[in-house]
């Protein structure tokens, strides 16, 4: 195929747009300043309860149906505090919310800082801006499927300044499914003015978005994650490139 002939690209969020790392960060930077406020000594532990609870709240979605990160953070930050107010919980039934506890935090108490502090630590991937700019300008239809609350997504592409470069922003919560379930891709899709063979998928993660982009008949690229991992074994064949870089799809696309 015609390097040219690629007119639409889709991008994933996490891993791929977003560095990561930053978002741990942040979830941490949040931390410390609720465990300031709330005059919390062992910030170390009130971070693991919160990640081991929120990992518990994903881990236990049913298949590939959503669930939404919002309703994990408020598990996570109810469980971590609990468990600071109380050492005769069993911790491992509060973390992954087999056992009630009284203890709950309203949104008023701790969305605006998670907000205010994340929207200040977390950062696009290196090039993501950059790219996204440039296909923008060249006219490729931009797309985003991603398994992730429309909330932040918006948040996120909006602090980057690249939200409005996107045609259509596909989120799990939106469709109510998470990849690989192909009815992501087809909402990303559907009414789109490119076919999917004509089209580039960029994901970081082999079994979510290269097996769910291939088998959408997107051509896939591995950007980081278990889909760069696993490119060179690849077993399924779906993987069509590997980037280590997002500055490089504009020469798949031909535009340098």
């Amino acid at each position: 195929m015609d390097d040219l002939a690629y007119e639409g690209v889709f991008f994933d969020i996490g891993g791929v747009l977003l560095d990561l790392s930053s978002v741990r960060a942040g979830h941490e930077a949040f931390l410390g300043r609720f465990a300031d406020r709330e005059g919390i000594d062992d910030v170390e532990q009130l971070v693991d309860d919160w990640r081991a609870a929120l990992g518990a709240y994903f881990s236990g979605r049913d298949g590939t149906t959503f669930r939404p990160a919002l309703d994990g953070y408020r598990h996570a930050i109810a469980a971590a505090v609990a468990l600071q107010k109380s050492t005769s919980l069993d911790r491992e039934a509060v973390l992954d919310g087999r056992k009630d506890h009284p203890t709950t935090v309203p949104d008023a108490d701790w969305r605006p800082l998670f907000e205010e502090t994340t929207t200040r630590t977390v950062r696009p991937s290196p090039g993501a801006v950059e790219t996204v700019r440039a296909l923008d300008e060249a006219d490729r239809y931009l797309g985003v499927v991603s398994d992730i609350d429309t909330w932040e997504a918006e948040r996120m592409l909006s602090g980057f300044g690249i939200y409005d470069r996107f045609d259509r922003v596909t989120t799990s919560e939106a469709v109510g499914r998470t990849k690989p379930d192909p009815a992501m891709f087809e909402a990303a899709l559907a009414d789109a003015p490119v076919a999917p063979e004509r089209s580039l998928y960029v994901g970081d993660r082999y079994d979510h978005d290269m097996r769910g982009g291939s088998r959408a008949g997107l051509v896939t690229v591995a950007h980081g994650g278990s889909a760069a991992e696993r490119a060179a074994e690849d077993p399924d064949d779906v993987v069509d490139y590997v980037v280590s870089d997002l500055r490089e799809l504009l020469d798949i696309v031909g535009l340098v």
